[in-house]
């Protein structure tokens, strides 16, 4: 199911709050960018409020996306299996790959469904990472460990939760839709690829992890990868 601008904004009946939420930024992206240091305020805003908040982690990835896996698979090991994975656009895809080896939940946002197509069209374009200035260069390897990552479905679509943009100018909202059919869905109206209105999504996020939120009147926000 999804819903057109809906929220989803209770945890699901006898869902356990999880002790961890494993963030992970999307391509060419970082762990300082705005939206890890939103999540990351969102569970010290929960300690306010009294409670024992999840340890929120955002690792810096790497560029080649299997050494990126293997630096999340590192960081879910430390935080064990009660943890929540939430993943912006490779990120995304890396957040899939993490739920089904190890059956966890995740939150998706604009989640990079077949990247190996996506990187083949950047093959030879060089990038310099904004947060640790890094210089690199997409190269044939980037796509072959993406294709050799890259599932062929998803075992549990209740175990997700996505939030799309309707007008992701880089990725194709419909991809997401038919590969995760029968996940809990949002779609944001007009939302770009960067989901500049997650601030107002925090509650449904977090109630995917067991975790209640006041709901947020509309507010503008600037977020990246």
């Amino acid at each position: 199911m999804y819903r057109f601008c809906g929220m989803l904004v209770a945890p699901v009946a006898n869902m356990t709050p999880v002790t961890s939420i494993l963030y992970l930024h999307g391509f060419n992206s970082g762990a300082a960018s705005p939206k890890a240091q939103l999540i990351a305020a969102t569970c010290e805003r929960l300690a306010s409020d009294g409670a024992t908040p999840p340890r929120c982690v955002a690792p810096q990835l790497p560029h080649r996306p299997d050494d990126a896996l293997a630096c999340a698979e590192r960081e879910l090991r430390g935080l064990g299996d009660d943890t929540l994975l939430i993943g912006s656009s490779m990120g995304g895809f890396l957040a899939t790959c993490l739920a089904e080896r190890a059956g966890l939940r995740a939150v998706l946002i604009n989640p990079a469904v077949r990247p190996a197509r996506l990187v083949a069209q950047w093959e030879g374009a060089a990038f310099e990472n904004p947060y640790t200035h890094e210089r690199f260069t997409i190269d044939a390897q980037h796509g072959a460990a993406l294709e050799a990552m890259t599932p062929s479905g998803i075992i549990a679509p209740h175990r997700y939760r996505l939030l799309l943009g309707s007008a992701d100018e880089t990725l194709d909202c419909r991809d997401a839709l038919a590969f995760y059919a029968g996940a809990p869905t949002l779609v944001h109206p007009g939302g770009d690829h960067g989901f500049s209105a997650l601030a107002d999504y925090l509650p449904a996020i977090f109630a995917h992890g067991g975790w209640t939120l006041p709901p947020r009147s509309p507010t503008r926000s600037d977020e990246s990868t």
